[in-house]
C-alpha cells in the first residue's frame, strides 16, 4: 500500500521539485540582470561624479545627467536584487509562478519601449540646443546623456525580456504538458482521477 501511495504522489512531488528549480533559475536570472544594472550605475556614478566636478560646459551637463540617472538606476537595481536574493524558490505555487513570470515579462517589455522614449528625449534636447543659444551646452550635454543611458537601458531591458520569455517557453510551458497527464473528470460511475505515467 505504501508503494502505491508513493507511486500516486510521484508526479506531484516531481512536478513541485521541477517548479522549485524553475523559480530558482528565474530568481537567479533577475539577480544577474540587477547586478548588471547596479554595476553600470556604480561605474557611472564614479566616473561622472568626477566628471561633473572637474569639467565644464557640455561635458559638465553630460556628467550631471549621468549621476542623476545612476541614482535612479540604483534605487531600482539594489532592492530588486536583494528581493530576488532573499526570496525562497521552494513552495511557490504554479499559479503564483505563472503570474509572476508574466508580470516580469510585461514590465521588462514596457521598460524596453520606455527606453526608446528616453533616447528620443535625448535627440529632442540636442535638436532644441540648436535653436536655444542660451542653453546650448546644457541641452547638448543632457541630450547625449539621455541617449547613452536610454540606449544602455534599452539593451538591458530587451535582453531581460528575451531571456525571461525564453526561460518560460523552454521550462515553464512544459509544466502545462505535465499537467495534461492528470485528468479529473466525470464518468458514469462518478468523479474519476487518471494519472498517465
Amino acid at each position: 500500500m505504501r508503494y502505491l501511495v508513493l507511486l500516486f504522489l510521484f508526479p506531484f512531488i516531481s512536478h513541485a521539485q521541477n517548479l522549485d528549480d524553475y523559480n530558482q533559475e528565474r530568481l537567479k536570472l533577475t539577480e544577474n540582470l540587477m547586478v548588471g544594472l547596479g554595476s553600470w550605475s556604480v561605474a557611472n556614478m564614479g566616473v561622472s561624479g568626477v566628471g561633473w566636478a572637474t569639467t565644464d560646459n557640455e561635458a559638465k551637463y553630460f556628467h550631471q545627467m549621468n549621476v542623476m540617472w545612476s541614482g535612479v538606476n540604483m534605487i531600482v537595481a539594489f532592492p530588486s536584487y536583494f528581493k530576488a536574493k532573499k526570496t525562497d524558490p521552494k513552495g511557490i505555487s504554479f499559479s503564483e509562478t505563472w503570474r509572476t513570470q508574466h508580470i516580469k515579462e510585461k514590465v521588462f517589455l514596457f521598460n524596453t519601449a520606455l527606453d526608446l522614449v528616453y533616447v528620443s528625449g535625448g535627440v529632442y534636447l540636442k535638436q532644441r540646443a540648436l535653436v536655444d543659444a542660451n542653453n546650448y551646452q546644457r541641452y547638448r550635454g543632457w541630450g547625449n546623456s539621455l541617449i547613452m543611458q536610454g540606449g544602455f537601458l534599452f539593451i538591458l531591458d530587451l535582453t531581460a525580456t528575451i531571456l525571461h520569455t525564453k526561460h518560460r517557453k523552454n521550462k515553464l510551458q512544459g509544466f502545462w504538458d505535465k499537467m495534461d497527464a492528470i485528468d479529473l473528470g466525470l464518468s458514469a460511475n462518478g468523479i474519476g482521477l487518471q494519472i498517465h505515467l
